[in-house]
């Protein structure tokens, strides 16, 4: 279980070093982008998912930082506003990012074995839930702190219902990448959890994707699960 975390671990910060632009804005937004000119008071960039598609222009005094494909970055903090704009401090507010989740897990041990005599369950279980994802904040590099909490019904395919609530407390790279932990309740009983994933955005939707241990000595419970979410504050 450990090589495996630490192989997931690798994937996260090494694929985190490939190359594309990330604008950062003042109210914590993201976006994945290719610079093409800065000028005196507007960046023109296009979008990384859409290289080919229209030029963006974006205030500079609406940019918190740019960090650069090949890891240098250009802070916007004292930039001056073009005339007749009101440059608006930085705040850092709290983004909520939720929207539902499908997936499944896979029961191994003991636990499966239990399962299957005492509730006529397969150990490869669906899953459909919700996630309520609060970004709390975002560090000058990019990278974010997350709290997560993702209600899941399990077995739906079996005719069975099986709830599990997990809670999940991580960081979230500039590139999408993230790692998370925290408890996990089942009917399996009490868990703690170790998330890997990454979230990747397209025209400002979402798309989650992530996967989870929950080690226990009866058995070792793997779930994947993904989604698609948008920012609401």
């Amino acid at each position: 279980m450990r090589k495996i975390l630490l192989l997931f671990f690798f994937i996260f910060f090494s694929y985190a070093a490939n190359a594309q632009d990330i604008i950062i804005k003042k109210n914590g937004d993201e976006i994945q982008a290719k610079v093409l000119e800065i000028e005196v008071n507007v960046v023109k960039y296009k979008r990384f998912d859409n290289l080919t598609g229209p030029t963006i222009s974006v205030l500079k005094n609406e940019l918190f930082m740019i960090k650069y494909e090949n890891g240098t970055k250009e802070t916007f903090s004292k930039t001056q506003p073009p005339v007749g704009i009101t440059e608006q401090p930085a705040v850092q507010e709290t983004i909520k990012l939720n929207g539902p989740r499908v997936g499944f897990t896979i029961i191994g041990g003991d636990l499966a074995t239990r399962l299957k005599d005492e509730f006529n369950v397969n150990p490869f279980i669906t899953q459909f839930g919700w996630q309520f994802e609060t970004r709390l904040f975002t560090t000058s590099n990019g990278t974010s702190g997350l709290f997560e909490f993702v209600p899941l019904i399990g077995g739906l395919e079996q005719g069975k219902f099986l709830p599990s609530l997990n809670g999940l407390i991580g960081l979230r790279g500039p590139k999408g990448f993230e790692a998370g932990l925290g408890p996990n309740i089942s009917l399996a009983g009490v868990g703690f959890a170790f998330a890997v994933g990454a979230t990747f955005q397209s025209s400002n939707i979402n798309f989650p994707v992530n996967l989870a241990f929950v080690p226990a000595r009866d058995g070792t419970r793997v779930g994947l699960t993904f989604g698609f979410n948008s920012r609401r504050n």
